[in-house]
């Protein structure tokens, strides 16, 4: 099992962690959020947290509570603006990122994801087919669509929210990237409309969250609904010269779950791995935050 972290990223850092929060740098701005996983103690007193920080984020009253994520409220110590630009550098891999503070703590980046970035973008330059074909499911604000059409991919962005979707569009124009093809839509909908239209692709990612809603108030359990999920993106999936790419956050679910599962659908695959994202801090604490397993075909 694999324990993975970003490595030697100058505009992200991990300051401290701990008493259910994190202390973060996103390139010139320090910001406290809470963070349930951070269950030992801070390494600085608080006064040091506060003395840093920009920018700190308190919670609504119903955050944690099965599944749910109120919106809560930004405190700013000192001048932070509402949106800014980070970059990501990691050998030939070069994008930039727009972050801002939404109501829901989440600042348009997960950093722990840096290393699936970088498994995406190898990945895609190693495929023989000429312009693969590569799907971006649950895609967020885009990091890991703009890694796959760095390396030369025909990527297609989905995401269930529109705002999210735009503000990918605007994270790959302001990287000078060009021609993703953007679709708002429920994830479980869109395979299984490319399965009976005999599509398929070479790359599938997939980063889904623990509960959602598509555009049209689709339900999205990740329990219940990762099973039927990963068995339609098999059909799409190109049986040779093919790879993909599963993420989750969801409390309960362990790097061997998520490895089992795709070993239960996809059989027998070769370069399969699977293990932890996590975050390190200065001190060395270690903030697990996401399992993953990838494979190629």
């Amino acid at each position: 099992m694999l324990l993975l972290s970003p490595d030697k990223w100058n505009d992200y850092e991990l300051i401290d962690s701990g008493g259910f929060e994190k202390l973060e740098r996103f390139g010139g701005y320090i910001l406290a959020r809470p963070e349930p996983k951070a269950v030992w103690g801070k390494t600085l007193t608080n006064e040091a947290w506060r003395r840093q920080m920009h920018t700190s984020y308190t919670t609504g009253a119903s955050f944690g509570r099965a599944g749910k994520e109120d919106s809560g409220t930004w405190h700013r110590l000192k001048t932070t603006p509402d949106q800014w630009y980070i970059h990501y550098r990691k050998d030939a891999l070069q994008f930039r990122l727009r972050l801002g503070l939404t109501a829901f703590k989440h600042v348009g980046v997960f950093p722990e994801q840096a290393p699936n970035w970088d498994y995406i973008y190898t990945a895609v330059r190693e495929l023989k087919t000429p312009q693969p074909k590569i799907l971006n499911l649950f895609a967020y604000t885009g990091a890991a669509s703009l890694a796959a059409k760095a390396a030369g991919g025909d990527v297609t962005h989905l995401d269930a929210v529109r705002q999210v979707v735009t503000w990918a569009r605007e994270n790959m124009e302001t990287s000078g990237q060009g021609g993703i093809h953007w679709i708002v839509e429920d994830a479980l909908k869109f395979v299984r409309r490319e399965a009976k239209r005999g599509n398929s692709y070479q790359g599938i990612i997939l980063d889904p969250p623990a509960y959602g809603h598509g555009p049209a108030g689709e339900k999205w359990k990740l329990d219940a609904c990762l099973f039927d999920l990963l068995q339609e993106c098999k059909k799409i999936l190109a049986p040779h010269d093919s790879f993909l790419v599963l993420n989750l956050y969801s409390n309960g679910f362990s790097a061997l779950v998520a490895d089992t599962i795709i070993t239960n659908v996809f059989g027998t695959t070769r370069e399969k791995e699977f293990g932890e994202l996590f975050l390190c801090d200065s001190f060395g604490k270690r903030l697990p935050l996401s399992v993953f397993t990838r494979f190629k075909l």
